[in-house]
């Protein structure tokens, strides 16, 4: 039995050393483009006033670099319902900041970022949100009736169309989970928003038991950005099923008036917000 042993180890060996041939895989390239990240979000019972917006570079799939933040840009913001601007200051390490933002709800704002030569722009409305009504678990707003999922319920505004998002991250998580919903048919009602964890091993992913913790953000969205977080979470999520279709590149709102065809990736964006906290029971 050694001596069989030996023969197989000898064998693989052989095929390994035989199997070293050096495939050279050519890769489409694409322009750099520049990465704006600019959600500004104004958390309920605070005073919103300081803002991050985070730029950097993208890279090509092969490359070794990590150090891509974008430094020496101008980033400002205007409200474009009163006129006030506020300059964001270069933190040297790809991060803007500023100290001094006054948020207003419905109010239109503006994003002018100048970089190399280039001037990127973009326009959104300040989207508000509701409370938070009630927080509790159960197994029978899941998918799965044996496992515990986390029901987060609120009351919808009647008589005008909303759009909301939801960031779900059990404690001790490195990623966390998004739910984008409108009240298309749900308008004026009382709405559930239910979240839920089964158990898979090829992700290392376990349900929910009791003891375990999760953060709950709540944000109110434009129906712009409603659509594209759609989008960019259903490319996100059909990563490795061969029915899917064919992912695109998909755009922001962050464009370049003077030279189109160098637009950014990113979207700004800018929500009032709740969070809360749940532990299982």
């Amino acid at each position: 039995m050694r001596i069989y042993k030996r023969n197989i180890l000898s064998i693989l060996s052989f095929l390994a050393i035989s199997c070293t041939d050096i495939v050279d895989v050519e890769v489409q390239s694409a322009p750099l483009r520049l990465v704006i990240e600019a959600s500004l979000n104004w958390e309920k019972g605070t005073l919103g006033n300081e803002q991050v917006i985070s730029l950097s570079q993208t890279v090509p799939y092969f490359d070794e670099l990590i150090n891509n933040e974008v430094v020496g840009a101008s980033v400002k913001v205007t409200n474009m319902t009163t006129g006030t601007e506020f300059e964001f200051s270069d933190q040297n390490d790809g991060t803007y900041k500023t100290s001094s933002f006054i948020p207003v709800l419905g109010n239109s704002y503006s994003l002018e970022v100048q970089h190399e030569g280039e001037t990127y722009m973009a326009e959104e409305t300040f989207s508000s949100v509701v409370d938070i009504t009630e927080i509790n678990q159960s197994t029978e707003q899941g998918f799965n009736d044996e496992v515990l999922e986390v029901n987060v319920l609120f009351d919808d505004p009647i008589d005008e169309d909303n759009y909301y998002l939801f960031r779900f991250k059990e404690q001790g998580d490195l990623l966390p989970e998004f739910v984008e919903i409108s009240d298309e048919f749900t308008n004026g009602n009382q709405m559930t928003i239910f979240y839920e964890k089964e158990d898979d091993d090829s992700i290392n992913q376990e349900e929910f038991v009791p003891g375990d913790s999760v953060d709950i953000k709540f944000y109110g969205i434009s129906e712009q950005y409603y659509n594209y977080i759609q989008l960019l979470l259903n490319q996100y999520e059909s990563v490795g099923n061969p029915f899917s279709t064919v992912p695109v590149v998909l755009k922001g709102n962050c464009t370049n008036p003077e030279n189109p065809d160098n637009y950014a990736f990113g979207y700004f964006r800018l929500s009032e917000m709740v969070t809360a906290s749940y532990s299982f029971q």
